[in-house]
């Protein structure tokens, strides 16, 4: 029997508003190329559900093609990534990024707010939430030698925003950023990026282990796993090339205390049971070193910029990977002439290690295992030339009795000249949490015999036969007299953070603090915040208040990690310092020239891929001072800029004693693995110190310590 008309027409008035959603979802997103300028060299195409772009890379012309076909009834989306290759030729086809989210509660009641570390986010409930992006409109853009595709429409549960895809001439990689933001109080996140592949026929995993060893595995079907690699990569090969999935290598890695190597790649089927079938990736380890795991700040309405770097190549995977490596110049620091690399601030415990084993082996001499220690021979690989340790780093150590105490610093003095090398220097240091209310690091220039208590009946100084001049401190006033007789230097460790939260600020009119045996602080990057395009603001802030409360103080690199081993993932933890010294010291010398370049400001801090050279405002360098009294406030600053991964942008931070002023320097023009000398004429009509900063795409750096204006 037919049916009426108007009971025809309501039943397909209602089939259509069911279909509707899907019809939308069908509908190809607009494209917009107002802001996309052909003379900058990128060739553009669009079609009715796909764009391709492409771009100069070493191997040729590099291109990447875009679909946009959602799923529509039974059949899924088709791979974001129809094809991604070099000179029309595909290395890989139906490629599909997915963005996973670690979704926790930062404690904003312990300490400081968001300026912590001491929080366990994963021991309180989290979630974990897929984005999946619908396209709704697609921006390209271009500006000099860079090109950007921006597709809105990226949702999780808590986050959304967009899915960007950045282009740099001369580059052979995709910077892939997922740029989302939450509105959701007291968040604590993490990201995993898979880059799932339905169909595997004939492809490879390739990685280079913890321990240096590279491996080429055909596709087999298995639950993903995680791999413990070298350079946090991994890379897919097909017979006509290869796509190596790498993280930013020292933003991805969230502070811990401990530097293993956690996993921060992974690959397999059904990752987490919330990617289809088989992807690989990068991942950050959830439970972190089990101690303090504070994940990464995400404070409502800031856009979090997720990036990873796509490296696309003609060649295998493990070849790729090779040029993967060349960016954090094989994870270690170049020499520079008229440098010498210096890191500091390591609880490895190794004078404990050895007190320890020679007891248990029964032996007075060097005992089995520790002839040749991992952490001496993973420095020296990094092109590390000083290393200023803090051992003895316990509860125990502040009220040790005398003969205990010395015990222990003659071994550390013992085994740290033994190890010492003529091309490489280990500097005894610890890091004590008494008398100043901080945390703080010591260096002397020489072996020094110190306790770190002072009974009433107990003289500051006295001899001691076998070890000469024996120092008893018991308060802030000991420390001063003790550092300024023996010529050290003290500074504040994580300071605005964890143990040091509130210092150096609360003891900044003491006599320690303003006299020149005291440094400054030291810079690390923590805590984690990827709406930030540069690392560490938190002492990098502290340095220009210090500067601006009159005081000529400075900011050097730590790491402050437990522990380093041979399979150990240091190198996204560290920083490095740049000393101005044309030799290493001999440990049966003394290092006194290390302490002269530091409480001068002789010196840069570097992430290890922007360096500075050369950088003088008015011909003096950084430490020195200028003199204005000529009236003349037109000054030029000039600096010579290294680096692998092209640039983002230079700051100069100067201050006046009150204010601080920021004038941001554009270096998008910039290309990978180049050097440039800037000269920039600046007006420091009432200003008191200048330094700069650099910072490249993969929010790697460089900073100058302060001249100085009077």
């Amino acid at each position: 029997m037919l049916m009426p008309v108007d009971s025809r027409f309501k039943a397909l008035s209602l089939l259509l508003l069911l279909l509707l959603p899907s019809l939308l979802l069908a509908q190809s997103p607009t494209v917009n190329q107002q802001n996309f300028n052909k003379s900058d060299g990128f060739e553009l195409s669009t079609f009715d559900d796909s764009l391709a772009i492409t771009w100069d890379s070493p191997e040729g012309k590099a291109y990447l093609e875009l679909q946009f076909i959602p799923r529509q009834g039974n059949n899924a989306a088709a791979p974001l990534i129809r094809e991604i290759g070099i000179d029309g030729i595909a290395a890989l086809e139906g490629v599909d990024p997915n963005y996973l989210f670690w979704v926790g509660e930062r404690d904003l009641e312990l300490r400081d707010g968001w300026e912590i570390f001491f929080d366990r986010v994963p021991t309180r409930p989290y979630s974990v939430e897929k984005g999946y992006l619908i396209p709704d409109s697609v921006t390209v853009s271009s500006k000099g030698g860079r090109a950007t595709i921006e597709i809105d429409g990226l949702n999780s549960t808590n986050f959304s925003g967009s899915l960007a895809f950045i282009l740099y001439h001369d580059s052979p990689f995709v910077h892939m950023e997922a740029r989302v933001a939450t509105n959701r109080s007291a968040t604590a996140f993490l990201y995993h990026v898979g880059l799932a592949k339905p169909n595997t026929s004939r492809h490879r995993i390739e990685w280079i282990d913890s321990m240096g060893e590279s491996h080429s595995d055909a596709i087999l079907e298995g639950t993903a796993d995680v791999y413990q690699t070298r350079y946090r990569s991994m890379a897919l090969s097909s017979n006509n090339g290869s796509l190596a999935i790498s993280p930013f290598p020292h933003q991805y890695l969230y502070p811990l205390d401990f530097a293993d190597n956690f996993g921060y790649n992974w690959a397999g089927d059904e990752y987490l049971d919330m990617i289809d079938g088989f992807a690989w990736g990068v991942r950050q380890p959830p439970i972190g070193d089990r101690r303090f795991v504070p994940w990464v700040n995400a404070q409502p309405g800031s856009l979090q910029k997720l990036g990873v770097l796509l490296f696309v190549s003609k060649n295998s995977g493990l070849e790729n990977l090779e040029v993967v490596k060349r960016y954090t110049r094989n994870d270690s620091f170049k020499p520079l002439d008229g440098y010498k690399t210096l890191s500091s601030h390591y609880h490895h415990e190794h004078s404990l290690d050895f007190i320890e084993q020679q007891e248990d082996q029964r032996t007075n001499g060097i005992p089995v295992g520790l002839e040749d220690p991992d952490f001496i021979q993973f420095f020296k690989r990094m092109g590390v030339d000083m290393v200023h340790m803090a051992e003895f780093h316990n509860s125990r150590t502040p009220g040790m009795d005398t003969r205990e105490r010395l015990s222990q610093i003659k071994i550390m003095h013992e085994e740290f000249q033994r190890l010492s090398t003529d091309d490489f220097l280990l500097m005894p240091g610890e890091e004590p949490n008494v008398h100043l209310g901080s945390h703080w690091l010591s260096l002397f220039p020489k072996p020094v015999n110190w306790v770190l208590n002072r009974n009433n009946d107990q003289p500051f100084e006295q001899e001691i036969d076998g070890l000469g001049t024996v120092y008893h401190v018991g308060n802030s006033d000991d420390v001063l007299r003790l550092f300024e007789k023996e010529n050290g230097l003290a500074w504040t460790a994580h300071p605005r953070v964890k143990g040091s939260t509130g210092f150096p600020d609360n003891y900044n009119q003491t006599d320690f603090f303003k006299s020149d045996i005291f440094l400054g602080g030291a810079w690390k990057a923590m805590p984690a915040d990827y709406s930030r395009d540069m690392l560490g603001w938190r002492v990098l802030d502290l340095e220009d208040d210090m500067a601006n409360w009159g005081n000529h103080k400075y900011i050097l690199g730590e790491v402050d990690i437990f522990k380093i081993y041979e399979d150990y993932e240091l190198f996204g933890t560290m920083n490095i310092n740049y000393l101005k010294l044309d030799t290493i010291p001999k440990y049966e010398d003394g290092w006194q020239t290390v302490l002269d370049a530091l409480s001068s400001g002789s010196f840069f801090v570097s992430t290890g891929e922007v360096l500075i050279p050369k950088f003088s405002v008015a011909g003096k360098e950084s430490g020195e001072t200028i003199s204005q009294g000529s009236g003349n406030n037109f000054v030029t600053l000039n600096a010579n800029l290294e680096w692998t991964y092209p640039l983002s942008y230079m700051e100069i931070v100067s201050g006046d004693g009150s204010n601080i002023y920021r004038e941001h320097i554009d270096l998008s023009d910039t290309r990978e693995f180049s050097e440039r000398s800037l000269e920039h004429s600046l007006d420091l009509s009432n200003r008191k110190w200048v330094r700069i900063e650099v910072w490249d795409i993969a929010r790697n750096g460089a900073f100058t310590q302060p001249v100085w204006i009077e």
